[in-house]
């Protein structure tokens, strides 16, 4: 690509993501954001593919010769957060924003689409595009599988934009990379009495209290130091006057996890913890859980080739440090191998920020990595006649462009 044909093309992925940006819209509604990219895609020649997505859509470039697939992802949807960049393209919707860089995303596979579809003929099988909505809800990824869109994916892949790296770097690892996120909320019941008379009554307030203090044990003394868990009560309500001890309190919070087995053992002791301090205190406690995705574990296979695709891409790899945060990529990671990466993207403030910001010299960067993975595994799985290794998770995994 030349250089005026780079410079054009950086400039049109800036505008889409402007776009995107000033036009938000939540987790399950991004009915204007599905249109959009439709008609670029339109534009490009590429073709829709007919899964059955309420909002959301799926592509596909190259297989006309048969093949193995690969999967690439970008989600879509913003968050309910009051922007605070003074953008000149800053949200238009009061309350909605592109606050978590979703906006970037989409544009790079939509820069990734333009850059596969130059190369079509030379595909050794298809890429399939996954424009994922309702991420923010966990929801999206689920959307996605249950609409078929996943099946005959030999790998998939995605990124996310990393505020604390610089823009030329991308964090790729195998093993996990994100975290669980799981939420729970307990409700404690006790018998409410006059403040001034606590003996007649058994006041769940105090129970809630040392139930938030003897969770915090389970992390100190039940996850191995080699291994890590974040258990967070974000919240604690009870009760309605001063001078009223309610019968009811209520907590709630996150759990975050890297791996499986020290998900289910926190889950465990969290409810043995809830249920003896309860008992203790003469009351009664229960748990609510509301299941987040697994943790995000990069198969050790793909990840040699995302690097391998990142150099060539004109990226420098570096080794990231996990995020606790939680991501539904991890369910595409249940069907498909394939590995997620952080890339860098020089922001001022990190993801949910009213401020956030992406540096978008970074958009050409991410777009011709997420070409070039797929290529890269389109051509691994050819050589190895479309299966084979990497078909499970690695045990030591932990011209111009027109867009």
């Amino acid at each position: 690509m030349s250089n005026e044909d780079a410079g054009a093309f950086t400039d049109r992925l800036i505008d889409i993501r402007r776009r995107l940006h000033a036009n938000p819209e939540l987790s399950g509604e991004e009915y204007e954001t599905t249109a959009a990219i439709r008609e670029w895609l339109r534009q490009a020649g590429i073709r829709i593919a007919d899964y059955p997505l309420r909002t959301g859509l799926v592509a596909e470039i190259g297989g006309q010769y048969g093949g193995p697939v690969v999967a690439l992802r970008a989600d879509i949807d913003a968050l309910p957060v009051a922007e605070e960049t003074g953008l000149p393209f800053a949200s238009r919707r009061p309350g909605v924003m592109h606050a978590c860089g979703h906006d970037f995303h989409t544009a790079a596979l939509i820069g990734a689409a333009a850059l596969l579809k130059r190369r079509e003929p030379e595909l050794a099988g298809t890429v399939r595009l996954l424009f994922q909505p309702a991420e923010e809800k966990a929801k999206g990824a689920a959307q996605v599988i249950e609409s078929g869109a996943l099946e005959g994916v030999r790998a998939v892949f995605g990124l996310h934009n990393k505020p604390d790296l610089p823009v030329g770097a991308i964090g790729i690892k195998p093993g996990p990379i994100m975290a669980a996120a799981d939420g729970f909320a307990v409700e404690v019941d006790g018998k409410g009495t006059h403040a001034a008379m606590p003996e007649a009554g058994l006041d769940p307030l105090v129970t809630a209290a040392h139930i938030v203090t003897a969770l915090q044990s389970i992390v100190s003394r039940n996850v191995s130091s080699l291994d890590s868990a974040v258990v967070s009560v974000t919240r604690l309500s009870a009760g309605a006057s001063w001078n009223v001890i309610s019968d009811k309190a209520i907590l709630d919070g996150t759990i975050r996890t890297f791996d499986e087995g020290v998900r289910t053992e926190v889950r465990r002791r969290f409810e043995q913890v809830v249920d003896g301090v309860a008992a203790a205190f003469g009351t009664t406690a229960r748990t609510r859980w509301t299941g987040g995705p697994p943790p995000v574990v990069n198969d050790a296979r793909w990840a040699r080739v995302a690097a391998r695709a990142a150099e060539a891409a004109g990226l420098e790899v570096v080794a990231p440090k996990p995020s606790p945060a939680g991501e539904d990529f991890a369910l595409y990671l249940k069907q498909a191998p394939g590995v997620f990466a952080f890339l860098g993207t020089s922001g001022p403030h990190e993801w949910h920020h009213p401020a956030f910001d992406v540096d978008e010299s970074a958009l050409p960067l991410a777009a011709s990595y997420l070409a070039a993975v797929a290529g890269e595994a389109l051509d691994e799985l050819a050589a190895a006649g479309g299966a084979g290794e990497g078909e499970k998770q690695d045990d030591a995994a932990a011209g111009g462009v027109r867009v």
